[in-house]
Order: structure tokens, then C-alpha cells, then sequence
């Protein structure tokens, strides 16, 4: 199985849409460089699978609503199922990715590594991000680096070595959250819940005018809260998040509907001129928009 083509589709919680993997096999590989440059990170998001992330070169900075943790090569870290998390070059950085459903470790959802080992990790409230401490860290990227070079070679029986190394990792973690795993799991956090509520409401209302009262009034908070929960969780204020999604959204649909004009996206995207639009977009983008279509239409194909 090839390595699958790094990019997010998002839901209107954040939530991935995009497949990994495939029923048969729900793993996917993704290999990618990143700056520090505005539209060069990984925005937040959250899918169901587990996420592996390993640091080939340079730096990066994964972040979950719980954790900032500094990943420098060689670092390795693993993403619990339904954890809204996002990443960042620091300045740069290269990383490898393992993003895997633990149906592919479990099989059957009554059997005893599903029972015993995967359903008790996954709920794990103390499991959000976590990365490999350096005593353990050339063993588990071990494991890392050779279910990810099977997955991208793509040779005869390459699923076995997948599972088994990933099988090998899972149960690393399990070692490492056992002792909590017996503890009453709490309902999500408050601030989680919170953000989810009000990015649905961003999401889905990002093209009419938006204000911070009617985005704090879908989490059921006040202004001041809604400032608080939007900087702890995501480091940024509603009105600085609404805006990069706007621009992103717009980025997208210049790329996606060629024949549509600039003014039509701009109107689309919420901002009310085309003038504004492509002021906003040159802070974010470093280009305006007729320059950003026309840099990728003549961009070669990555292979």
C-alpha cells in the first residue's frame, strides 16, 4: 500500500473525513515537510483512528487541548482516538505518520485485545497526546520505522509486519496507562465539549457576518469564557481562528473552482470586499489570491 497523500478534510467539527487506509486495511502512511510559514502547519483536527507521529528531521510542536509537546528528530509520539490535536514546525520539520484504526489491532470487537487492552487505551482520559521518553524511544521507533517502511514498500504480506509492530506499540502504551485504566473514566472535559460546540458554529456559519456573542452564545458561555476556551484549547482568539478560516476556505475553493472569480470567493467566504479578502489573504498566504492560483496551477505534481 502506497503512501496516501498528506491533507485534511474536515467536517464542520473538525472532525477527518478523509479515509486511512481502506476497510480491508484501515492504515494509512503519510510523509510530509513543513514550515513555520502561516499555512504550512497542520490545523487542528481530530479523527477516530490512533495517530503515530515520528520526526524524521528537524522540529515540530504537537498540541492537544492538554499538552504542548516539542518533537526534534528521532522523537516519537502517539495521538489517542477523538483527540482534537494539531502540529507545527519549529522551524522546520519532517515527519512521518502511522494513522491506524484499533480495529486493525483488535479484529473482532468481543475479543480479548479488544476487551483487554485497546478499549481500555482508547477511553483512557490520561491518554491524549503522549510521546516515547527517551529510555524507550530507539525500541519504539523501531517498531515505528518498520511498519512504516512495510506500508511503503507495499511488498507481499507487508500487512503482517504493519500489524504486528503496530500491535507491539499498542501494547507499549497499554503498559504505560494500565495502572489508570481501572479509574472511572470522567465525562470529556468541559473545555473540550466547549470548543467542539463552538466550532461547529464557526464552521457552519463562517460565510455570514459573525460576531464573538453569537459564537460564545452556541457553547452556552459568556464572551469573556468564550476568549478563555478558545486561547487554552487552540492558543488563538474566536475572532483571529474565524478569520484564518475564512482565508483557508478560500485558499481551497480558488484551487478547486477555477472558474469562479475572485469577488464570487471573497462573498462566499464571508469577508465583505474582494479588496479586504485579498489584503487578509497576502498576510496569511504571502501572495494574493491571483498569484496563490496561479502559482499552483503551474505548480508540478508532487510525487
Amino acid at each position: 500500500m502506497a503512501l496516501q497523500e498528506c491533507g485534511l478534510n474536515l467536517n464542520r467539527v473538525s472532525r477527518e473525513l478523509q479515509p486511512h487506509g481502506s476497510l480491508e486495511f484501515p492504515c494509512a502512511g503519510y510523509a510530509s515537510h513543513h514550515t513555520d510559514r502561516p499555512d504550512d502547519g497542520i490545523p487542528w483536527h481530530w479523527h477516530e483512528e490512533m495517530e503515530l507521529v515520528y520526526i524524521q528531521d528537524g522540529q515540530m510542536i504537537l498540541r492537544t487541548p492538554a499538552s504542548s509537546i516539542v518533537l526534534r528528530e528521532g522523537d516519537l509520539a502517539a495521538v489517542n482516538s477523538n483527540v482534537l490535536h494539531h502540529a507545527a514546525a519549529a522551524p522546520e520539520g519532517t515527519l512521518r505518520s502511522l494513522v491506524f484504526s484499533p480495529a486493525l489491532i483488535t479484529g473482532d470487537s468481543n475479543s480479548a485485545f479488544a476487551k483487554k487492552y485497546m478499549k481500555p487505551l482508547i477511553s483512557c482520559s490520561s491518554f491524549t497526546g503522549y510521546q516515547i521518553a527517551p529510555d524507550d524511544r530507539e525500541r519504539i521507533a523501531g517498531w515505528f520505522r518498520c511498519a512504516f517502511e512495510a506500508l511503503a514498500g507495499d511488498h507481499a504480506g507487508f500487512e503482517f509486519t504493519v500489524r504486528e509492530n503496530l500491535s507491539r506499540i499498542c501494547f507499549f502504551l497499554c503498559q504505560q496507562f494500565q495502572s489508570q485504566f481501572d479509574r472511572e473514566a470522567p465525562l470529556l472535559h468541559q473545555d473540550d465539549l466547549r470548543i467542539k460546540k463552538m466550532l461547529d458554529y464557526v464552521h457552519r456559519n463562517f460565510a455570514g457576518e459573525l460576531a464573538l456573542p453569537e459564537i460564545a452564545k452556541a457553547a452556552d458561555v459568556s464572551e469573556r469564557e468564550c476568549l478563555r476556551c478558545f486561547q487554552k484549547t487552540l492558543q488563538t482568539s474566536p475572532m483571529q481562528y474565524l478569520l484564518k478560516y475564512r482565508i483557508m476556505q478560500g485558499a481551497e475553493l480558488l484551487l478547486t473552482n477555477h472558474t469562479d472569480s475572485i469577488s464570487d470567493i471573497a462573498v462566499r467566504c464571508g469577508f465583505d470586499s474582494p479588496s479586504n479578502f485579498a489584503k487578509q489573504f497576502k498576510r496569511f498566504y504571502l501572495v494574493t489570491p491571483r498569484e496563490y492560483r496561479k502559482l499552483h496551477r503551474e505548480a508540478p505534481a508532487v510525487v
